[in-house]
């Protein structure tokens, strides 16, 4: 059984990881986050969740305000051509469903199936929010924190400039 945001509340205050919950209405894409969740300071993000043609599982995460352009995509991360995950995948994979994808959704890809593509960019600024596995609710964390979760998971994301 998948890790929901309680579990996931108490994995990152067991580790020290400050943050802040916002909850809010569910928000089903980058534009709608936006609207209901904009007011929030810090890096606002969309997720991707992708699948190549070799069956590699990607999530790329990105500043909202980014588009993802998925025919060059492939070169800049080292697959082959990209495709969006189903539901039935990203639950497996992952333990969420679409609109809560989220580089925090990693807690519950105990086999590693999932490679994390992160926005170089985006690490540069201090604070990042996120869905916490469900898209009724936004955290905010520092950048730093969100590379030491990763870390604590024994999770290498892939820095790109995308």
């Amino acid at each position: 059984m998948p890790l929901g945001k309680d579990e996931l509340l108490g994995f990152l205050g067991a580790r020290g990881i400050d943050y802040a919950l916002h909850e809010h209405a569910a928000v089903f894409t980058a534009e709608e986050a936006l609207r209901v969740c904009g007011h929030i300071p810090g890096v606002h993000c969309k997720n991707l969740f992708l699948k190549d043609k070799a069956g590699a599982l990607w999530l790329v995460t990105l500043p909202d305000e980014k588009r993802a352009d998925l025919k060059n995509l492939p070169e800049k991360i080292g697959s082959k051509r990209l495709s969006f995950g189903n539901a039935s995948l990203l639950m497996e994979a992952l333990g969420v469903t679409p609109g809560s994808v989220t580089p925090l959704a990693l807690v519950n890809d105990e086999a590693k199936r999932v490679q994390l593509v992160l926005d170089r960019s985006m690490l540069q600024q201090a604070m990042i929010n996120l869905h916490p596995l469900t898209n009724t609710a936004t955290i905010t964390l520092r950048s730093a924190d969100l590379l030491r979760f990763l870390d604590v998971l024994g999770r290498k994301p892939l820095l790109a400039a995308l």
